[in-house]
Order: C-alpha cells, then structure tokens, then sequence
C-alpha cells in the first residue's frame, strides 16, 4: 500500500471512530435548562475567567457553542474521557434530558 493510500486509509479510520462518539441528543429545553444552569454560569458565565487549580486554565465562553459539541463534551466528562474533576463531578450528576437542555440553553445564547 503506498503512503497516500495509507494516510487516506488512516484519515477514513479517524473519521469513522471519531463520528461514533458525537453525541446526537434529543432536543433539548432551553427553557427547561434555566433551572439547571446555576452551576455552569459561576465559570462559565465570568468573562475571562481562569481556573487556577491544578493549572491555569481558561475557561470557555458557552454562548453560542453548538448544542451537540456541549452534549458530547458532557458526556466524554461524564464517562471520564475528558479529564476535569469538577466538570466531571458536575457531568456526572447530569441526566442525558438535563445535558440536552443545557446546550440547547447555551446554544441558542449570544
């Protein structure tokens, strides 16, 4: 197999496994997600705010992201592929209903 088919190969491969794991939730309640957004807004909800344990950290701006990238960040923290203890814990307490809300909240946000 030549180089190029093998990159190609390896890219199809990549693509494949990483479209499995996007999340593709019910729509969610952004009116619903009012209720249950408490805990991400004192981070999430200060501009330009910066954890500083166990590193730096800037935190993201919500507003505006897409609701199926929140959803699949949410669920990667609740399984513990993505590796943040307090948005860990925060996922972990979170229904798949609750996840839906909270992106359809932030994605339709400015």
């Amino acid at each position: 197999m030549n180089h190029t088919k093998t990159m190609s190969v390896a890219l199809m491969a990549s693509w494949m496994i990483g479209s499995v794991t996007v999340a593709h939730a019910d729509p969610g309640n952004a009116e619903a997600a009012k209720s249950k957004i408490s805990m991400c807004q004192g981070c999430h909800g200060v501009p330009g705010y910066k954890v500083a344990f166990p590193a730096t950290y800037h935190v993201p701006r919500l507003g505006g992201q897409h609701p199926e990238y929140i959803v699949s960040a949410l669920q990667a923290y609740k399984k513990g592929e993505r590796s943040f203890k307090t948005m860990q814990a925060i996922a972990e307490g979170l229904s798949d209903q609750d996840m839906a809300d909270i992106a359809a909240y932030y994605g339709s946000a400015k």
